[in-house]
């Protein structure tokens, strides 16, 4: 019975040791199987990955190939919607290899704001598709550079002016002409880049290098003027003026006007920026531009306390003495009071007039700002704010020659078909130093810039035999804005005049210093001064702002530059809604 009872309890012992090892087998075939399984999704996962990288890179290479594109052949850029690039079209691998089961579609427009007022901005998008399904969609956005971000940019270098007496340099400078230095030198502070040469390298000290045989920059073309007077046109800003008189003069003058509207002790709140329009069949009264004695000058006179009178007025009795002999022309014309006037200033004729008998201020016929009310010349400040003209495209257009001068608070292009005549200094209401990028001001000539040789920019004889004497407020020059001139930049008869009546800091010289904070973008260089004295010495620099935010409806260089990427759903795209939804109503 033992032996029976010990074979029943080894067999029982053996069934349940074939049932273990049967799971523990099913177990292991499970995990093999699974790890199989694993593996093999694995692999799928890490082609699917690959895969889809290859279509993200395919994709990205498309956007940069369809900036080259534009770049190349500007037409090619639509005004409006968008255009096709590449409609389907095969993808190749970097050694030209047409990569199999693979498409891409290309498509380039306008987005954001489209009127060209803060710059030409736009999109490109990339859709790479191929036939297991995958789909891509990629944007990037793309700007065209402003002329703005130059300091200093050049289409002609004269064979008879060049860099040197230690100029300094601030900001990105291009010519598509040799860059000349003299060897008195000259320290350029950023990029520089010649579609030529720097024949003499060894005279210019360069903070960040220079590149020789660049791409060309085209001018910008008289087809840009019209477009710009098209918005001042819409905004109510566009004058008809005439290309009466000499070199140098003009028969309308804009003066930029900033007001504390709200009474707080500065000029510097968005609304408080105005201009006015002066016209007047005296060019030369309008700039201050005399060529002899200054005894009979309607411009220039003296200040006898609150009251102005000009020398032309004289003899004057400046105190009702009877016993005293009345103050001269020439007494007045050296007193220490003594001043010239942009014809039409207020202080000629004590007070704000509208017709002063050489000329009138033109009318605004919007809404008066209420800060504004019971200012004389209230009806007769354009707003810079669309606040007060709801219709202002930041664009102001005379259709002639243009003199400009005052205080500047706000942002404007001021554009002209023909000359624009620095009359007297333009400045900012809020000082560029400060890099608040307040405010910006444009100078779009059709012709020349030019710095007028008048009674408040040049030191002048009261009369012959006399020492030149200063008749501003300030002995130097100042002008706040990036000029762009079709033709050239220059000062009127910079080679002529006082050599050494004014000083430019510590230097001693003719007329002072020539201080330009923002650019000068110019056909051909012009000359500012000569090396026996005569016209300025240069003091110029870059206002980053410019750069940044360019003047409303600036030239652009037509180089779209790369800006932000972006990663798209692919569910449901379509192109045609998704550039409509890019493109805000203006």
């Amino acid at each position: 019975m033992k032996a029976v009872i010990h074979s029943t309890n080894h067999s029982q012992k053996d069934g349940f040791a074939l049932v273990v090892t049967m799971l523990v087998v099913l177990v292991v075939s499970a995990l093999t199987t699974g790890a199989v399984l694993v593996g093999g999704n694995h692999i799928l996962a890490n082609r699917y990955y690959e895969r889809t990288n290859q279509l993200q890179i395919m994709a990205r290479s498309g956007l940069e190939y369809a900036r080259a594109l534009v770049n190349g052949d500007p037409t090619l850029y639509p005004d409006s919607a968008y255009a096709t690039l590449e409609d389907g079209a095969p993808v190749k691998d970097g050694y030209g290899n047409t990569i199999p089961g693979v498409k891409r579609w290309l498509y380039v427009g306008p987005t954001g704001v489209t009127t060209g007022q803060y710059g030409i901005f736009g999109s490109v998008v990339s859709i790479v598709r191929d036939d297991g399904g995958g789909e891509v969609v990629r944007r990037s956005q793309i700007s065209q550079e402003s002329f703005a971000k130059f300091a200093y940019f050049t289409d002609i270098e004269p064979s008879n002016i060049s860099f040197g007496g230690g100029d300094q340099i601030f900001g990105p400078v291009h010519s598509n002409s040799d860059l000349k230095i003299y060897a008195s030198g000259a320290t350029f502070h950023q990029s520089v880049r010649t579609a030529k040469r720097v024949p003499s390298p060894q005279y210019g000290t360069f903070k960040m290098g220079y590149e020789e045989h660049v791409p060309r920059i085209e001018m910008p073309q008289t087809a840009d003027l019209n477009k710009v007077a098209a918005q001042a046109a819409a905004g109510g800003t566009l004058f008809t003026g005439n290309t009466n008189g000499s070199y140098g003069q003009a028969s309308t003058r804009i003066e930029f006007v900033a007001v504390d509207l709200n009474n707080d002790g500065d000029v510097t709140d968005e609304d408080e920026g105005f201009f006015k329009v002066y016209q007047s069949g005296d060019e030369a009264w309008v700039v201050a531009t005399w060529d002899s004695d200054l005894k009979n000058n309607e411009n220039c006179g003296t200040w006898y306390g609150d009251t102005f009178v000009a020398a032309a007025n004289h003899p004057y009795d400046h105190d009702g003495d009877p016993g005293t002999p009345d103050r001269t022309a020439i007494q007045a014309l050296t007193s220490p009071a003594r001043r010239c006037y942009l014809g039409g200033h207020e202080s000629i004729t004590n007070g704000f007039v509208v017709n002063d008998g050489k000329g009138s201020w033109l009318p605004y016929a919007g809404v008066q700002a209420p800060g504004l009310a019971g200012r004389p010349d209230a009806g007769y400040l354009f707003p810079l704010s669309r606040q007060y003209n709801p219709s202002f495209k930041g664009v102001i257009t005379v259709t002639g020659k243009v003199a400009v001068s005052g205080i500047l608070r706000g942002r404007v292009t001021l554009a002209s078909t023909d000359d624009i005549i620095l009359a007297d200094d333009i400045v900012y209401a809020t000082d560029p130093g400060a890099g608040l990028c307040q405010d910006m001001f444009g100078i779009f000539s059709g012709a020349r810039v030019i710095v007028a040789d008048n009674l408040l920019n040049a030191p002048v004889r009261p009369q012959n035999g006399w020492n030149h004497r200063t008749y501003d407020d300030t002995k130097d020059e100042f002008f706040h804005g990036v000029i762009l001139a079709l033709d050239i930049f220059t000062v009127q008869n910079y080679n002529s005049g006082s050599q050494n009546d004014e000083s430019c800091e510590a230097k001693t010289w003719g007329r002072g210093c020539l201080y330009i904070t923002g650019g000068i973008i110019q056909r051909t260089r012009g000359a500012v001064g000569t090396g026996g004295g005569t016209g300025y010495v240069k003091r110029y620099s870059f206002d980053a702002c410019a750069a940044e935010e360019p003047p409303p409806y600036f030239p652009t260089t037509g180089h779209f530059a790369k800006g932000q990427y972006f990663q798209v759903d692919p569910v449901g795209f379509s192109v045609a809604a998704y550039y409509e939804l890019l493109t805000p109503r203006n």
